[in-house]
């Protein structure tokens, strides 16, 4: 070891240059991480780059800085991150930039490693007195370039990339081996395929060039100084808070929560308003950022009219009581993220400037400003659907800069619509790579997968022990979870039972630290959407390998209570790992139909002799009467507790041979459904105390904290209005109150009060024992003390913890440690995280997809002639100028306005119609009045008025639904959709989604022909799609969505479909 100096020239954080001299110690054997390694250095540890490369890369430190995402590319292997290059990311980058590039060296999906030059004897290059610190960086590169194919033995060459084209001629023709490239002639010389990367690199660079031609006027503020910013934070001038946006009215309101106030006296006890883009000054939703409070003279009140567009508002009767009102003085951390924005038409591309390349396109989302991107296709790019990212916003620039990265397609096609929702909501979900294939069991008809003996011996055998059985939708693949019940020889205590939860072993297959588990672990979750999904693991194990089909051998994680059949007192609980066969795969309709006794046909038992099949069908029937009893009991308990009943849309799908969806028909909600999830949440809720007990600082577990008052206001004051009184003090409270909000004139009532309840509580969250107190492990919804998630691993990643901790507590009890070590508090709780993040993600994008589906159905309807655009809506929420309606027949929620732009109101006529005149609008607490020179009209809260539909078209935006009133009357329905067996909900939901996708599905067909092509997709997006037909699962869930639920802290049930019931207990 050789001990020098090295000399940094910094500045500090008020400028000042500082000359810093520190001690360097130089090594001679530094790990190259290659397997061509012929000196047998320490590579044992991290990633090891292949030999199987044609050449390996070196980025130097503009390029590590400035074209990372380029880098990014998994296509492009072999490349050597020096210390010097991730050093230059760091000090001009900050540390938002610099974590990126860690991960990517870490992400052993990444083909990349750091090599330690400034450590190394050989390659270290001491800066020369007056060198400018990017040369001396190009030069140090270039010496560790030099060095890595010599310590190689000239096995595999080196290529050196930089933008330096001083650099390229000095050092190209030095060394045999050793090149040196610009990035665009390395990206067409390796690369000529990678077309993406090449179109990347070009707008990233014509970007910089550009970067600063803009003019000297400031025309923002500028940002106060991260130490400054800091002082203010402790002392309470500022307030730190993220920065959120209105997307009703994304140019004049945004709110920061002040994070950290626990006074509920305090005036800062919410949000924070920011008032216009001035004092947001260039914050973006999302930013974390620092506030500094306006004088209360200036404090002004959120806006409480409906607002359609982004027009102003006008007059003091929109807003409510003046609130704390603030401006941004600092960014204290970026979150910038991909936006999809769409290229302005050619005649606004010629006005935004003189420079026909520099144009300002509009984001999708409508809370982030427009963005000035650099580009020399502007003409060929209008009304398509760009990715781009930020580069910069100075405070001289009324827009960001940004550069484009993708093109996504023409706005309005499908496709491009459903790849914005994935991007927009930070969905990645490339194609599983052969890799990650390359790590799952062989299934195939040739060579069919069966059970290791090896497992055998380790398992605890039920094939022959236990009637064991799976219950879910009609047609469910993804069958993750079954149940077993019998009776048990009599104890001291008198009868006994045996209950049992089984639930798939995805982490036998799916090893901790494998590429599968990184890539589930990336992912989170199963994405669902209203056409398609997206799977967390390949097809290989959740629908075949990991799903507890009937009839075949298949691994479980199982937990089985001995119980007290009376009292349900639970004598002891086994945990471990089980090997199954699922001997009947039933669906909810015919596990109903033999509980009430009626004929059904069990597919099991069709080829039985008539007397084994009825001795069977009898014990089944037991088994299930048994275990409706035991459900019934188990819910009897946390209804003592609280435990709050949430609203839901039961359906069922319907499937032709092809297993194509032909229609979405109506099904009265079933006992069975709350039989099988009350399973699911007495495993869940075990399971977290099994994993809790063993593991106090670092188990994973799911709470639900409790609403906050204020947000039980709406519904207060709408039942107050109805006549009854909501109490919200406790769980057991509010569920009691709502059980009683019961109009027997319109059961709509009690329903939608539910949806207010639900709307006002706080999302579930996943976090690690040790990053909370044990008073905040609670679980409000369903009144647990401790809730976990447990049955549901093939599509949600916090599962495959959860089985993995619950292995190291089987061991840990057996006095066996575990085989890896388990993560930190830390490291689960940044697990636990980003989890919670995907799955707000998941959410939002299943949401915003089937408005999507919405607005495709109603589109090209006539609004004036088409019957189905005209329905029955309920009133359920009164604003400034219009009220909020909920549409029973097609699920849809939505704004109706009573004041148009030009000040008209609307004005009931004496047939019960409406048009709109000259008068005023009055609000009050349960009603909203209009008075014209015709009179007075009057719309009450939870009244069924009658409503228009139609679309509102927008080309840079997602459509949107848009409601007139019709009538101040309810909705006449015509005669043959009175007469119709099925319910107007579900017909109207069936109707819907049976048309869009028949449109779409012309649509692409059209586009086929047209193009004469033999697919409208490219190779690409057809595996990116992943499920061709409408998906089952998708479709329920979506219909869920539709009835104007936020169940956040209520997914799909057991087995990816469900009912409602189901739903809450496996993703509460």
């Amino acid at each position: 070891m050789i001990k020098t100096e090295k000399v940094l020239h910094l500045k500090s954080s008020r400028g000042r240059k500082v000359r810093v001299v520190r001690e360097h110690y130089l090594r001679e054997h530094v790990p190259c991480y290659s397997s061509l390694c012929q000196a047998q250095c320490a590579n044992a540890e991290g990633k090891v780059l292949s030999g199987e490369v044609t050449h390996y890369v070196m980025p130097d430190a503009g390029v590590a800085r400035d074209f990372m995402e380029i880098l990014e590319f998994r296509e492009i292997q072999g490349i050597v991150f020096t210390q010097t290059a991730c050093q230059a990311v760091q000090h001009s980058r900050g540390r938002r930039q610099y974590n990126r590039l860690r991960s990517l060296l870490k992400d052993p999906r990444h083909h990349c490693i750091l090599f330690a030059n400034e450590f190394q004897e050989y390659s270290y290059c001491p800066r020369e007195k007056g060198e400018p610190q990017d040369k001396w960086q190009t030069r140090c590169v270039y010496q560790a370039a030099v060095w890595y194919h010599d310590h190689l033995a000239g096995l595999k060459p080196v290529v050196m990339i930089t933008e330096d084209q001083t650099a390229v001629a000095e050092y190209s023709s030095l060394n045999c081996g050793v090149y040196v490239l610009c990035t665009q002639e390395y990206l067409q010389t390796f690369w000529p395929e990678l077309q993406a990367a090449l179109e990347l690199y070009c707008s990233i660079a014509q970007s910089l060039q550009e970067k600063g031609s803009e003019g000297t006027e400031r025309e923002y503020t500028e940002h106060l100084p991260a130490e400054v910013l800091q002082a203010g934070i402790k002392s309470g001038r500022y307030i730190q808070g993220t920065l959120n946006v209105n997307k009703h009215r994304a140019q004049h309101e945004a709110f920061v929560r002040f994070e950290g106030s626990s006074n509920k006296s305090s005036e800062l006890n919410s949000d924070v308003l920011v008032c216009g883009g001035r004092n947001r000054n260039r914050a973006v939703h999302g930013d974390m950022v620092a506030v500094e409070l306006l004088p209360k003279g200036e404090w002004r009140g959120r806006t409480t009219a409906l607002t359609e567009g982004q027009g102003e508002e006008k007059g003091d009767e929109t807003q409510s009581q003046p609130m704390a009102t603030g401006r941004v003085v600092g960014i204290l951390q970026r979150n910038w993220r991909d936006y999809v924005v769409t290229f302005p038409p050619k005649e606004e591309t010629q006005s935004q400037s003189r420079n026909s390349q520099r144009i300002l396109a509009t984001p999708w989302d409508q809370r982030i400003p427009k963005i000035r991107i650099s580009t020399q296709q502007a003409d060929k790019l209008q009304d398509h659907r760009v990715i781009v990212r930020l580069d910069s916003w100075d405070s001289t620039s009324l827009y960001p800069n940004g550069h484009s990265v993708r093109v996504l397609g023409r706005a309005g096609e499908l496709e491009t619509e459903v790849q914005t929702i994935l991007i927009e909501n930070c969905i990645h979900v490339p194609p599983f790579s052969e890799a990650q294939l390359g790590e799952m069991p062989v299934s195939s008809p040739e060579s069919p997968w069966s059970v290791d003996p090896a497992e055998v011996i380790t398992r605890r055998d039920l094939r022959q022990t236990h009637l064991v059985f799976s219950i879910d939708p009609r047609g469910c693949e993804d069958v993750d979870d079954t149940l077993s019940i019998r009776s048990l020889p009599p104890g001291p205590g008198g009868e006994r039972l045996e209950l049992g939860v089984h639930i798939a072993d995805v982490t036998h297959f799916v090893k901790e630290g494998s590429l599968t588990d990184l890539e589930a672990r990336a992912r989170a979750t199963t994405y669902y959407l209203a056409d398609r999904r997206y799977d967390m693991l390949p097809a290989v194990l959740s629908a075949d390998l990991c799903s507890l089909l009937g009839g075949v051998d298949r691994y479980a994680m199982s937990v089985m209570w001995d119980l007290d059949a009376q009292s349900l007192t639970v004598n002891k609980v086994w945990y471990g790992r089980t090997l199954i066969q699922s001997s009947y795969q039933l669906y909810y309709e015919l596990a109903q139909a033999l509980l009430n006794g009626e004929d059904a046909e069990v597919p099991e038992l069709a080829r039985l002799p008539p007397g084994e099949r009825d001795a069977k069908l009898a014990q089944l029937t037991q088994a299930l009467e048994t275990l409706t009893h035991v459900a019934r009991q188990l819910r009897a308990q946390r209804d003592k507790g609280g435990a709050l009943e949430l609203e839901g849309v039961e359906v069922r799908a319907q499937l032709d041979e092809d297993r194509n969806i032909t229609a979405l028909v109506p099904r009265q909600p079933l006992e069975v459904h709350e039989t099988v999830a009350e399973c699911m949440i007495y495993a869940n809720h075990w399971v977290a105390r099994k994993i809790q007990e063993s593991f106090p600082q670092q188990a994973l577990l799911r709470h639900h904290p409790p609403p906050r008052q204020e947000f039980f206001n709406q519904l207060q004051d709408s039942a107050r209005a109805r006549g009854f009184t909501i109490d919200t003090r406790s769980n057991k409270a509010l569920a009691d109150s709502l059980d009683r909000a019961v109009d027997p004139r319109d059961p709509l009532v009690n329903r939608l009060l539910r949806v207010m309840a639900t709307m006002a509580m706080s999302n579930a969250l996943y976090f690690s024992t040790g990053a909370c107190p044990v008073e905040q492990y609670y679980h409000y919804g369903l009144a647990l003390d401790r809730y976990t998630h447990f049955t549901s691993p093939i599509r949600r990643y916090a599962d495959m913890i959860v089985h993995r901790l619950l292995t190291a507590a089987i061991a840990m009890e057996k006095g066996a440690g575990p085989t890896k070590a388990l993560a930190s508090n830390k490291e689960l709780e940044e697990v636990a995280q980003q989890i919670n993040n995907k799955n707000r993600a998941a959410q939002h994008a299943q949401k915003v997809s089937t408005e999507l589906f919405q607005c495709l159905y109603f589109r090209d309807k006539d609004p004036e002639t088409d019957e189905r655009c005209v329905a029955d809506a309920v009133i359920y929420t009164i604003r400034a100028n219009g009220m909020l309606v909920f549409i029973p027949q097609y699920g849809l929620k939505g704004a109706v306005y009573l004041k148009n732009r030009e000040g008209q109101v609307v004005s009931e006529r004496q047939d019960g119609g409406c048009d709109w005149q000259t008068g005023s609008l009055q609000r009050y607490l349960d009603h909203i009045t209009t008075t014209t020179a015709a009179g007075t009209s009057i719309f009450n809260l939870f009244q069924h008025i009658t409503v228009r539909i139609s679309v509102q078209p927008s080309r840079c935006h997602s459509d949107t639904i848009r409601l007139e009133v019709v009538s101040n009357r309810p909705h006449q329905a015509p005669e043959t959709q009175v007469q119709t067996s099925q319910p107007q909900g579900a017909r109207g939901r069936s109707q819907l989604v049976q048309e869009v996708v028949r449109q779409a599905e012309e649509a692409s067909q059209q586009a086929e022909e047209k193009r004469g092509q033999a697919s409208k997709l490219s190779e690409e997006e057809r595996e990116f799609r992943q499920s061709k037909c409408p998906n089952l699962y998708s479709l329920l869930e979506e219909v869920r969505e539709l009835a104007l639920l936020d169940l956040a802290a209520c997914g799909a049930g057991g087995g990816g479909l469900g009912a409602a019931a189901q739903a809450c207990a496996t993703s509460a």
